[in-house]
């Protein structure tokens, strides 16, 4: 019976452990848990969502505070056109937690970045650009584009020097998009390094409508996989999206995947940054605690636990502090649903708002509890104490677990 360690990855002259770890932000998929990834020999992500918060707490920065004094004047008001990223600090917020997690880096395997395209920040296409050049130029190996379709991303970084030699991926959930994506990449003569198929399964925010649960991840793989033999394209496809097992992703590589992407088993290690309170829900919840709702407001519906605080929660808009969903003209969905429940609710001392959540100050505090379709099998891949808690896992053991398990089981801690 086959294991994960008996297929390999081949990104241009590397070869790798085929398990790759999704970007899950803020900061989720952190910088330790990337390089995990990377000293065994496969490939972890870092997030760049909201990546200014993410470096004040990481590096003690003070961008937040520093932009909600510049702003503050606009608190209350309800148009935040006003509200700008200095895009100088994006990129030094880039620089700074590429840097650091690239400085760290030990082993033969790979450190990409995950950078949305819903992180409109007030001005899409300027943002985009900054981030993607930062994170080139602080010495990334890969760029994994994703939550959007990209169709004009390759060409914002077309003219940097790093375009044809660092590894740039997309994430699709259909073939029509990677369709889309190639045609309008074409003029820059530039094939994507590798594609991850995102299934109905995944976590966080789903590249379907919510007829989500009428797609299937295998019948996805085939058909791009079949369209790429057909147009003689040799790009390596990445299913996720879950893929719970060692044994789920030798299934996916023999029907022609070249590697797999994984998360939900690596948000309750001990690398991952969501707290180990938050860790201890994910451990415990069955599968009725988790639901694919649309309070997203970027229009993408999104699957996390049905106890999480962000849900209802009528928090004041914090553009001013964050900003990070902000549209071009400076629109959120979460700002409309605010103001009518408290024009509805004019004597509330705080509103209750269902439809949206503010997803920047509920995502930074770790109060959006997305998650995998599989979370509530986490409890079946560790040992439960004597305090009702259980143990968290090490990355690397977890990483293993994947690459040498056979027969659908999981190993569980020492």
């Amino acid at each position: 019976m086959k294991r994960v360690d008996d297929f390999r990855l081949k990104l241009g002259q590397k070869e790798l452990v085929p398990i790759m770890i999704g970007g899950m932000g803020v900061d989720i998929s952190t910088a330790e848990l990337s390089l995990v990834a990377a000293r065994l020999g496969g490939i972890g992500h870092i997030s760049d969502a909201m990546v200014p918060t993410v470096s004040d707490r990481r590096f003690k920065t003070k961008y937040v505070k520093d932009k909600l004094k510049q702003f503050k004047f606009n608190v209350s008001n309800s148009d935040k056109s006003v509200v700008q990223f200095d895009m100088g600090l994006l990129a030094e917020a880039t620089a700074r937690h590429v840097g650091a997690t690239m400085e760290a880096k030990q082993g033969d395997g790979l450190i990409f970045i995950n950078c949305m395209e819903k992180l409109t920040m007030n001005s899409p296409k300027e943002t985009l650009k900054v981030r993607l050049s930062a994170a080139l130029d602080a010495g990334i190996d890969g760029i994994t584009l994703a939550a959007g379709l990209h169709l004009g991303s390759f060409s914002l970084i077309e003219d940097h020097p790093r375009f044809r030699d660092a590894k740039l991926g997309i994430i699709v959930s259909s073939l029509r998009a990677l369709q889309l994506f190639i045609k309008k990449s074409a003029r820059t003569n530039r094939l994507p390094d590798y594609v991850v198929v995102e299934g109905p399964l995944a976590g966080g925010h789903l590249g379907f409508g919510m007829d989500w649960s009428q797609y299937s991840l295998p019948v996805i793989v085939a058909e791009i996989r079949d369209w790429l033999h057909e147009q003689q394209l040799e790009i390596p496809l990445i299913p996720a999206g879950g893929v719970f097992t060692g044994t789920d992703a030798v299934n996916y590589l023999e029907m022609g995947a070249s590697a797999v992407q994984v998360a939900t088993r690596f948000t309750v290690t001990e690398e991952c940054g969501l707290p180990e309170k938050v860790q201890q829900e994910y451990f415990k919840a069955s599968e009725d605690d988790i639901e694919v709702n649309q309070i997203s407001p970027t229009g993408y519906p999104m699957r996390m636990l049905k106890n999480s605080p962000a849900i209802g929660d009528g928090i004041r808009p914090n553009c001013e502090a964050y900003g990070y969903l902000l549209d071009a003209k400076g629109n959120c969905q979460y700002i409309e649903a605010y103001n009518r429940e408290v024009a509805l609710h004019p004597d509330a001392r705080r509103v209750q708002v269902f439809d949206k959540t503010c997803l920047c100050t509920h995502m930074r505090n770790f109060d959006c509890w997305t998650c995998g379709h599989y979370t509530y099998r986490l409890k079946d891949t560790s040992h439960r104490n004597d305090d009702g808690n259980y143990q968290i896992l090490s990355a690397e053991h977890v990483f293993k677990d994947y690459q040498f398990s056979t027969d659908g089981q999981i190993a569980l801690p020492g």
